[in-house]
């Protein structure tokens, strides 16, 4: 695998998250998968080491580190447990990524200091029951009675919940707005009366990390809590969605890094007709297209984090990278299997849940298809007639 020209800072955050996932991640994925387990050990040691704050500024209590390196700390773990890489995603990305975006001074104090700690745990809350991928048809109202909003609706699907102090979501502060319009950002806090927790999802993959429906009932929450200005939150998510398009395809990238290094070691151990398997032509073809594909992901995520880092706009790279990474998990899972054969199929060996976490991928964030959309729409603005 190949440095991609990584400074030092970036090549030291790499290899002590590699030894962290191996050493204290690793050995506990499949049990905490089975038993949809939160990593409750794992995150309290990576806040201890200031993973869980190393974007944010160090003003405000955190590490004040690039895009590209939290891409890698989120590969690196997901290599080995992809609920572990995308608890520590939508805790920053999407728990702590609105706040620093969009709040103004007085809230940034207020909550990115815990936050970056660790002390508490941020997310998101966009997705609803009839608001998936067409994220402007949100129907959760936030009704401005003097100096509150009072919120009412429901959110699905929404990570880290369980474990969240504070949860930005998405509501329509003017109902009588047109779809994806008289939307806002505010920020909940979730022992706020009238909030509470709906059910816990049973999912396919992505077991240990925790996914709640969130419900509002008549939940009072202060004016003073409103991210940005009122009625522009649909630009704060769609530029929140952007950041963490990254964090899906980083996700992903580990995903299917993680299934070539079973698949390699595996080919190399299994021996059929008195020779390892890695030696047919059939078993070397799966791995070059699994490597090759890989590399091919690697370079459009670290691009997209790049661009995130140099301030320029990164929307159509950062779609790029998440679908075709993505994509490649699935491929390379589906492949890792093939390669195990038999065995690939049981809980014995961890490529069965790669295969399994690989398919979130081409869902969260936007699915494929919405993906394409967004690409295709920025490739024909560069070919304006």
């Amino acid at each position: 695998m190949l440095n991609f020209e990584l400074n030092d800072n970036q090549r030291m955050i790499r290899d002590m998250i590699r030894d962290f996932a191996i050493k204290e991640v690793e050995p506990v994925a499949a049990e905490l998968d089975e038993s949809m387990g939160f990593p409750e050990e794992a995150i309290k040691k990576l806040a201890q080491l200031g993973i869980l704050g190393m974007t944010v500024p160090p003003e405000y209590g955190g590490q004040g580190m690039d895009a590209l390196s939290y891409s890698i700390v989120v590969e690196e773990l997901s290599r080995v447990c992809a609920s572990t890489g995308i608890t520590v995603a939508a805790a920053i990305s999407l728990g702590i990524g609105p706040i620093l975006l969009n709040g103004n001074e007085e809230q940034k104090q207020k909550w990115l200091p815990d936050l970056a700690a660790g002390k508490s745990m941020g997310a998101f809350g966009l997705t609803e029951p009839g608001a998936g991928s067409d994220a402007g048809g949100c129907r959760t109202t936030a009704i401005r009675e003097g100096d509150e909003f009072v919120v009412n609706g429901t959110k699905q699907f929404i990570t880290n919940a369980g474990h969240a102090s504070v949860i930005t979501i998405t509501a329509k502060t003017d109902p009588s707005a047109r779809r994806g319009h008289g939307i806002s950002a505010i920020v909940v806090p979730t022992d706020t009366p009238g909030f509470k927790l709906g059910t816990k999802e049973n999912k396919l993959g992505i077991r240990a990390s925790e996914t709640y429906e969130l419900i509002y009932e008549d939940c009072r929450v202060p004016v003073a809590n409103l991210l940005g200005e009122q009625d522009t939150g649909f630009q704060t998510f769609m530029k929140t969605l952007e950041g963490g398009r990254i964090s899906i395809g980083a996700m992903a990238l580990g995903i299917a890094q993680g299934a070539l290094d079973k698949a390699a070691v595996y080919a190399q151990e299994r021996e059929q007709f008195g020779k390892p398997i890695a030696g047919f032509q059939a078993i070397g073809n799966m791995l070059a297209d699994m490597a090759t594909e890989i590399e091919a992901a690697r370079h459009l995520v670290y691009n997209a984090a790049r661009l995130k880092d140099a301030g320029r706009p990164f929307g159509k790279e950062a779609s790029m990278a998440k679908l075709y990474a993505s994509e490649v998990a699935s491929r390379a899972a589906s492949k890792a299997i093939q390669i195990h054969g038999g065995y690939g199929y049981t809980k014995e060996y961890p490529v069965e849940r790669y295969y399994r976490d690989a398919k979130l991928c081409e869902i969260g964030e936007g699915t494929s298809e919405v993906q394409r959309i967004v690409i295709a729409r920025q490739v024909l603005k560069e070919y304006v007639l």
